[in-house]
């Protein structure tokens, strides 16, 4: 009977429901009816009733009739309840048993060792901040530096979870760069949790990628090797993170307004850092890598200065940026003659 799954459950809640009170009101339709039969807009959730016994075919007048709910009740609920009381003591077993081995981890010389901080390994990275942000009370910061929000399954999961703490009334501060505006995936993300309270802003500079909970736990992964992060409670660190954190926060611009303003801005942002990794001389991916765009993408960033200060050569597009000095970074949107403020 396929009523096991939410998928089922679903089908049975938009057409089914409705279509079983047609066939009540009615007193029953006719076999054959186009929309049941295969191929029509109503075939699986007929299918579904016939299934259930929720449907009968009464062949003296050849029509389907409805059947009293109440006979299919107890098939369809009781099982299901049976299997929920099943995992429940399934669940606290795993529980105790993995209380027992707890234990014994604690009693070990690596967890006195380890003190405030622990490294975690590959998917136990994953496991720890699912079990972290569950345990979540008032506040989770996150940043996220480049592009953003997975995809997919990994984006739908992460909705759920966060979804899930916004209801139970935890902040949630999220921080990207600027280029993550037009991830597909981030706006997607903003769009259906900004409304339950989630809070988003973009900055043009690069950080790291960091979260912290309930500014107790903070995560950090390892410069050398993205399969290894850090988890560290050691108060006096973990506030010092939430400080840089809460400084570039209070200098980003919110992701909730599309008003050409924020877009202006923010575009005269990326060009200030642009010029300012030419000027310090930083390699394209380097400089890629600070502004969170592909080498392409900052590559065309350079060709439109380029041909703003009617330079042929980057080297001519360096001298004439050198002349500026760092006042390009200060007010963005200066003329860029190379004849203004800053020339010696």
């Amino acid at each position: 009977m396929g009523t096991s799954d939410a998928g089922d459950r679903a089908l049975f809640e938009t057409a089914g429901a409705a279509l079983y009170e047609e066939i009540v009101s009615s007193g029953g339709i006719v076999a054959g009816e186009p929309r049941v039969v295969a191929g029509g807009d109503l075939h699986d959730a007929f299918e579904q009733l016939r299934e259930m016994g929720l449907v009968r075919l009464d062949p003296d007048n050849d029509r389907w009739v409805a059947e009293d709910p109440g006979l299919v009740h107890g098939r369809v609920v009781a099982p299901l309840s049976q299997q929920g009381a099943l995992l429940l003591e399934e669940s606290l077993r795993w529980a105790e048993a993995l209380n027992t081995v707890s234990q014994t981890w604690r009693k070990a010389p690596e967890a006195s060792e380890r003190g405030p901080f622990r490294y975690l390994h590959g998917d136990t990275i994953n496991a720890f901040l699912g079990t972290l942000g569950a345990e979540a009370e008032e506040e989770v910061l996150t940043a996220q530096p480049q592009s953003g929000r997975d995809t997919g399954k990994g984006l739908e999961e992460s909705l759920q979870m966060e979804r899930a703490l916004l209801e139970r009334g935890v902040r949630i501060l999220t921080l990207y760069q600027h280029s993550a505006r037009r991830s597909t995936a981030t706006r997607e993300y903003v769009a259906a949790l900004s409304p339950l309270g989630a809070e988003v802003r973009t900055q043009d500079e690069f950080f790291n990628r960091m979260i912290v909970v309930d500014r107790r736990t903070a995560i950090i992964p390892s410069p050398q090797d993205l399969k290894i992060a850090l988890a560290i409670r050691e108060p006096t660190i973990v506030a010092y993170l939430v400080d840089v954190f809460m400084r570039s926060w209070e200098r980003a611009r919110p992701f909730t307004s599309q008003e050409a303003s924020v877009v202006k801005h923010i575009a005269d942002e990326q060009r200030a850092m642009t010029m300012r990794m030419l000027i310090e001389g930083h390699s394209d991916p380097v400089s890629a890598k600070r502004l969170g765009v592909s080498p392409r993408t900052y590559a065309g960033y350079v060709a439109d200065l380029k041909e703003e200060f009617d330079a042929e050569t980057r080297f001519q597009l360096g001298y004439s940026l050198g002349r500026l000095g760092l006042r390009a970074e200060a007010d963005p949107a200066e003329d860029g003659t190379g004849d203004g403020p800053g020339e010696d």
